[in-house]
């Protein structure tokens, strides 16, 4: 799979989605823990084309629409999509490329015997001797991240009072709003925690949050030297809370920020908006395996052992690659 010309062990990997952004990042995730130099595809995938047979699909319009990059060769010796409608788009690309090609797929596509590796998680319910189950989504956040994030801090938090409980808000789905009263409720857990054990609140909205939630927080906490809430201005706190704080509440609608927050050693804990059922399942087997609690209920005091599927699914990649070679 090394191409002529190519260096011994050079890979070329691309990850290839429709654009949303937490498919995009499951996809870079995987891709960028191959290879540091992979790269990025995005396409526009015709909604009539993709109802029919995936034989329609094809790499041009009007089916398939180039966004970011190019879908012509040199083809990548591994490529890893996510989401259903990339899947057409592998499967199109693995009809064109006479080479061998390791195929990816993270979710259930489908067509799952058409890729190599199907990663899922257990709710999807999805089985076969292709399927890697993990317990979180995909990610592209690495321990040495974390380190070097821990090493630089963040001039926001000096001087704040241990313990520090980062919190990763979320937001409204399609279910449900995040409603102010749930901010209130939101409020009265972390104060009810933070008088057990005392410290200060990191509190980081993301781009789905309410404005109506992160204003009714900043109305609760205006005259609180020990909370910081992030308004909006550069740098993001995001990473730095994750590897700074020593407990992490994240909002249950967040299937990708509980996982990058098990990726540390923090206690983690979920505080409970109206979710679907798959989002149900999942927080519930983590539940169950004791990687997370309910906000609310008893946290571990210590640190953990991080929980980080990405590194376990570039493994499985890497014993196919080493089969084909």
């Amino acid at each position: 799979m090394s191409g002529a010309g190519r260096p011994p062990g050079d890979l070329r990997v691309w990850h290839l989605t429709t654009g949303e952004t937490g498919t995009r990042q499951q996809a870079r995730g995987l891709a960028s823990a191959l290879s540091p130099e992979a790269q990025e595809r995005v396409v526009r995938v015709n909604r009539f084309w993709a109802l029919g047979p995936p034989a329609f699909v094809g790499l041009s319009p009007p089916s398939v629409t180039a966004v970011t990059g190019l879908l012509q060769p040199p083809w990548p010796d591994v490529l890893v999509t996510c989401g259903r409608r990339s899947a057409l788009v592998a499967m199109a690309i693995r009809r064109r490329n006479l080479r061998p090609m390791i195929c990816v797929h993270i979710q259930p596509p489908s067509h799952p015997e058409a890729f190599d590796l199907v990663v899922a998680m257990p709710h999807d319910g999805l089985r076969g001797a292709n399927v890697l189950s993990v317990d979180t989504t995909l990610h592209a956040i690495r321990p040495e991240d974390l380190a070097a994030a821990a090493a630089r801090g963040d001039p926001r938090f000096a001087g704040l009072p241990r313990p520090w409980t980062g919190v990763l808000l979320g937001g409204s789905t399609y279910r449900r709003e995040f409603a102010q009263d749930d901010a209130e409720r939101l409020a009265d857990q972390l104060d009810a925690l933070r008088r057990e054990v005392g410290g200060s609140l990191l509190i980081t909205p993301s781009r789905r949050t309410p404005g109506a939630v992160v204003a009714a927080l900043g109305a609760r906490y205006l005259d609180d030297p020990t909370v910081r809430i992030w308004d909006g201005e550069p740098p993001n706190p995001y990473l730095p809370i994750l590897a700074l704080a020593d407990r992490l509440v994240v909002t249950s609608d967040s299937v990708s920020m509980i996982s990058e927050a098990l990726a540390t050693t923090a206690p983690v804990a979920i505080f409970s908006l109206p979710m679907g059922r798959r989002h149900g399942r999942f927080v519930e087997a983590l539940a169950d395996k004791k990687l997370v609690t309910m906000l609310g209920e008893a946290m571990p005091a210590g640190p953990r052992a991080p929980v980080d599927a990405t590194p376990v699914a570039a493994d499985a990649v890497r014993r196919l690659l080493a089969r084909v070679r």
